[in-house]
């Protein structure tokens, strides 16, 4: 028991407390953010490690000088009694466990910092054996957490280790040059998914004076699905589910980025992830080269053996102030800077201290428009899915003025932006002679979460707010299927499950759908009572 009253013991606990918002992602048993990182590991966790390594010595040193009764024992403690309660509501709000104000937040500190002055200065011998059993259990108490701040600290190490290979590349499908396609080589299927597009928004319930000139454009010519249930409300269960044809509520990854298996709620069971198993292994089976230029999941670490060519990106922001990707000296300050945003003003904090998360998307969105650009100019990428990170929420391009802005947009502005994409690859493929050849699906991958996620966030604007008519949650994604040379457009009224995209796509991809009569007949095969769906609380 003497060994763990010791100060270096006691200081593991309270150094690992400081930080555990911090390090809860980093050793969670589901590696989320492991498994959505594209940058070097180390640029976080060493960080990481390296605030706890410090903070550790300056509190063993504060806590050796206070064994000696005094003044100082009595400030040093006094002071921890008052930061550990305020360390552990700070956890608590990186860890989305509880939220308060930022001048709230603001208000505690200063107090605690007045309460911890003026014990120390009114200080009356009196005082010492109430002190002193406080004391004695707080560092008791210390102790014994220090025990599984150890264990944590562990297994950051651990998860480290399993991670460090993350950013090799994994070797990708060879093109078969002797390969004879089943396709015409004009005849491609091109798959876009953008982000959160709902057909309410799009199509039924258009804000007053949004023009999305391609998107009506597209419907005078294609197919478009009415009643479309979501394979899944959050990304990523979304895409699996639409990739593999299985609902997915769950996921779980490795600590080396990998999707091991997805949960479906149908059984209640996990089933494991293969490549093998997912529409992209149906494309080559018929003949298909594919590729994929995408956003938010890591196509090129998780589909690698079934992927000719392939793209992705998700600038990841650590708590909005730690990034993924940023060098070792700016993240291991992030925390710093954070506390330190305690004492600024909002706007001040919002615009210089944090990782703007508009900025990440802005470059999100403009790194794949490039690489989807060079997928659709690559001949060798017949069956190509690119997944485009518009309309997804927060704003990030003005409507009015045609540009990208970190402030004030509106999901309708980004479906603008969609828009705006969505006429760039009908130029760029009308400019090949590939457009009325070619099968263009477009669709969301969920809808736009209104009340669901949004409303409650600091990025919902009184534009949003008119627009989804005071957060009403439709959860209809659009759903628009373009076939070869197809010249009117149709309607599948019929209710359709986001989920069976892969079976129509592998329909698409064999020959057997070339008319909308036949996407009608298969839909109208394919329907099923409603399946109810629990999913986990996601940003995305």
């Amino acid at each position: 028991m003497k060994l763990l009253l010791h100060p270096a013991i006691a200081a593991v606990g309270l150094s690992v407390l400081f930080f555990l918002g911090f390090i809860e992602p980093l050793v969670n048993p589901n590696h989320h953010w492991i498994y959505q990182d594209n940058s070097a590991p180390a640029s976080v966790f060493v960080p990481v490690l390296l605030n706890v390594g410090i903070v550790w010595i300056v509190l063993t040193l504060l806590l050796w000088a206070a064994e000696k009764p005094g003044r100082l024992r009595v400030f040093v403690w006094s002071g921890l009694f008052v930061a550990i309660p305020l360390m552990l509501v700070e956890d608590g709000i990186q860890l989305e466990l509880c939220s308060i104000p930022h001048w709230l937040g603001r208000t505690l500190i200063f107090t605690a910092c007045l309460w911890m002055g003026a014990f120390t200065a009114v200080w009356r011998p009196s005082f010492l054996h109430a002190f002193e059993s406080a004391q004695h259990f707080a560092h008791t108490v210390l102790a014994f957490a220090s025990l599984g701040a150890i264990l944590l600290i562990g297994q950051s190490g651990w998860c480290f280790w399993q991670a460090r290979g993350l950013l090799t590349p994994r070797p990708l499908r060879s093109s078969d040059p002797q390969m004879s396609l089943k396709a015409s080589p004009m005849s491609r299927v091109i798959w876009i998914i953008l982000d959160e597009l709902s057909y309410q928004q799009v199509y039924e319930r258009r804000f007053p004076g949004l023009e999305l000139p391609a998107f009506d454009r597209l419907a005078s010519q294609s197919t478009l699905f009415t009643q479309v249930r979501p394979a899944a409300e959050y990304t990523e269960f979304a895409v699996p589910s639409l990739l593999t044809g299985l609902r997915a509520d769950h996921i779980r990854a490795g600590a080396d980025g990998s999707l091991l298996t997805l949960h479906t709620p149908l059984t209640h069971s996990w089933q494991p992830f293969h490549p093998e198993n997912t529409v992209f292994q149906d494309a080559l089976d018929e003949g298909y080269t594919t590729a994929i230029a995408g956003w938010y999941i890591p196509y090129c670490r998780i589909l690698a053996p079934v992927l000719n060519r392939c793209r992705w990106t998700y600038s990841e922001d650590y708590d909005r102030w730690m990034l993924a990707g940023a060098s070792i000296r700016a993240n291991t300050l992030a925390p710093w800077l954070r506390f330190a945003s305690r004492f600024v003003p909002n706007d001040y904090r919002d615009d210089r201290f944090p990782i703007h998360p508009a900025r990440l998307h802005i470059a999100d969105y403009q790194q794949l428009a490039a690489d989807s650009d060079q997928m659709l100019n690559d001949d060798g990428a017949r069956f190509l899915l690119i997944h485009m990170p518009a309309p997804h929420p927060g704003g990030i391009y003005d409507r009015r003025t045609g540009q990208f802005t970190t402030h004030g947009a509106s999901y309708i502005d980004n479906l603008a932006l969609a828009d705006r994409y969505l006429a760039h690859v009908r130029q760029l493929l009308s400019q090949r002679g590939e457009w009325d050849s070619s099968t263009i699906i477009v669709m969301g991958d969920h809808s736009w979460r209104t009340r669901l996620v949004w409303r409650a966030s600091p990025i919902w604007t009184n534009e949003d707010e008119a627009a989804s008519h005071d957060g009403l949650f439709d959860d209809r994604p659009a759903y628009i299927v373009k076939l070869p040379r197809q010249s009117s457009p149709a309607r599948v009224d019929t209710p359709f499950d986001a989920v069976n995209t892969r079976m129509l796509l592998k329909a698409i991809l064999s020959g057997e759908i070339q008319s909308p009569a036949q996407l009608a007949a298969l839909a109208a095969s394919l329907r099923r009572p409603p399946l109810d769906m629990t999913q986990a609380s996601s940003p995305r």
